[in-house]
């Protein structure tokens, strides 16, 4: 099985797409302006403090201001399960700490406006939401979790094997740390060798210490420590999973992953390409063209069947249709599972590409047998499992539908390419050519009969011109004028949006307010 990375370097945009069997798997596009902030450490600056929600403002020297809340300020293992993907065995409850302190503490009490705090962003800041924040730091390698704040010491419950987590468990116990500080073990640590575990210890402590003393130097909000950006976070995943090859098509890039690769390529032979070619990258590897696809609100199936994704404000929805198909030898419910079945990887896919995060309904096409639901079911659980952002799925209901969360690490594809349409608002939809001339009829009565003017000019886009020409809706308006004592003259701009007109006086030669 072929896994290849591409990394496309631009002045304003980094890109890395990795191709499964030279089909597009999973896409990252990281903007300079918008940088992933995940794991970066701050001094930050109560700016707000909000006691009827027990939570914060805190400015962290990014724009918007990071929000906090007490649970985050308390001892909270829950975010740094969503922010490594883990599920942490620890030596405690944490449940009981939490509640404990809950209940004897209140934000006031922790928080004062102007206040300088240690802060760490857990979740990306998504549209006007600033990032959201956690007091309870941590710093990430690729094997190890250091816990500044926290003595405790654990491994992740991932790793399977009994043994190989008694072994990690002594290894860590035995780490000469200081007494306030934990450390966790993550997946990839199953495989490391102790002197790795070791030193790779010793250098996030290092970190610790260097973000610390930056931070008693420091007045104002400021960065401290940042997490690995996604150049570095290319190589480690390509060597971590066992990637093949890495292509870049910028030359610094190129020498700089060659130097990254230095310190792992002991444990993996990736082979890491400077790529020539005149023909862009991304188009040779057809990932422009899967680019566009994810942006389209319908995605054809090779069985005939099409995806119709539709985003509302509580949720997403994908809808599963028959489309084209045509049923095997008169198998309605077979052909259906086999579109169903498909369905369940594109989708699966396409939540990759598209980065959704939060709740998505699934409408997959009505079976009648159970076991079929089963079957598709289960196709969509493997499937996801390829997913690095956290997702839980449910049982298909009654009505046919699955309902799943999806971890939001950072904005959706739609969200990072795309702003609001200033004409439909976001709404998809602008208002007929009818719709508009009946507006225009109205307009011209007020005109005449409230605000007196008796020498109109309209102006429409040439467009609507036409259509109101074709139905004789001129010529309607000219003898409603007419009537009326007025005189009407009819001009067009295309500078005017479809839906706008502007009504002239034709004494003043100034616009009407209407």
């Amino acid at each position: 099985m072929d896994n290849d990375v591409l990394l496309n370097i631009e002045s304003k945009e980094i890109r890395y797409a990795h191709l499964k069997n030279g089909q597009l798997g999973s896409l990252i596009i990281e903007r300079k302006k918008s940088r992933q902030l995940t794991g970066n450490i701050y001094r930050g600056k109560v700016t707000n403090v909000l006691h009827n929600i027990q939570s914060a403002f805190i400015d962290i020297g990014e724009g918007e201001n990071g929000f906090i809340h007490m649970s985050d300020i308390l001892e909270n293992t829950k975010k740094f399960e969503q922010l490594f993907e883990l599920d942490f065995d620890l030596d405690y409850d944490i449940q009981t700490v939490d509640v404990r302190k809950q209940k004897k503490l209140n934000i006031d009490e922790v928080l004062k406006p102007e206040q300088s705090v240690l802060v760490q962003v857990v979740k990306e800041p998504i549209g006007s939401k600033g990032a959201r924040l956690t007091s309870n730091l941590s710093l990430a390698g690729r094997y190890l979790v250091l816990l500044p704040n926290s003595p405790h010491r654990g491994v992740s419950r991932r790793i399977e094997d009994r043994h190989a987590r008694e072994r990690l468990k002594k290894l860590i116990r035995a780490f000469e740390m200081p007494h306030d500080m934990g450390l966790i073990c993550r997946t990839a640590s199953q495989s490391a060798s102790s002197e790795s575990l070791i030193a790779e210890a010793h250098e996030l402590l290092e970190n610790w210490q260097s973000t610390m003393a930056k931070f008693n130097k420091s007045t104002k909000p400021t960065l401290l420590f940042e997490e690995s950006d996604i150049v570095k976070r290319a190589i480690t995943t390509c060597v971590d999973k066992k990637f093949d090859r890495i292509f870049i098509d910028d030359y610094p890039t190129y020498q700089q992953c060659k130097r990254l690769y230095q310190k792992f390529k002991e444990e993996h032979p990736l082979k890491i390409e400077y790529y020539r070619d005149k023909v862009p990258m991304f188009e040779r590897f057809n990932v422009e063209r899967e680019i566009e696809k994810a942006t389209r609100r319908k995605i054809w199936l090779s069985s005939g069947g099409y995806l119709f994704f539709e985003k509302t404000e509580a949720m997403y929805t994908i809808d599963v249709n028959s489309g084209r198909s045509t049923s095997v030898e008169g198998n309605v419910e077979e052909s259906i599972v086999k579109i169903n079945l498909e369905a369940a990887a594109e989708i699966a896919r396409q939540l990759r590409l598209r980065n959704v995060g939060g709740l998505i309904i699934l409408d997959f096409i009505d079976m009648r047998f159970r076991k079929n639901q089963r079957r598709v079911l289960d196709k969509l659980k493997e499937c996801m499992k390829e997913d690095s952002a956290k997702c839980t799925i449910l049982n298909m209901s009654e009505f046919g539908l699955v309902e799943l969360t999806r971890q939001r690490n950072r904005e959706s594809l739609a969200q990072t390419l795309f702003t609001f349409c200033p004409y439909c608002n976001g709404s998809g939809l602008i208002k007929t050519h009818e719709s508009v001339s009946i507006e225009i009829e109205r307009a011209i009565k007020k005109a005449i009969f409230q605000l007196e003017q008796f020498g109109l000019r309209l102006t429409v886009h040439p467009e609507l011109a036409k259509y109101m020409k074709q139905e004789g809706e001129e010529a309607f308006l000219e003898e409603l004028a007419v009537e009326n004592r007025a005189k009407l003259e009819f001009s067009t701009s295309d500078l005017l949006h479809l839906n706008d007109f502007e009504l002239f006086s034709t004494v003043t030669q100034q616009p009407l307010e209407l």
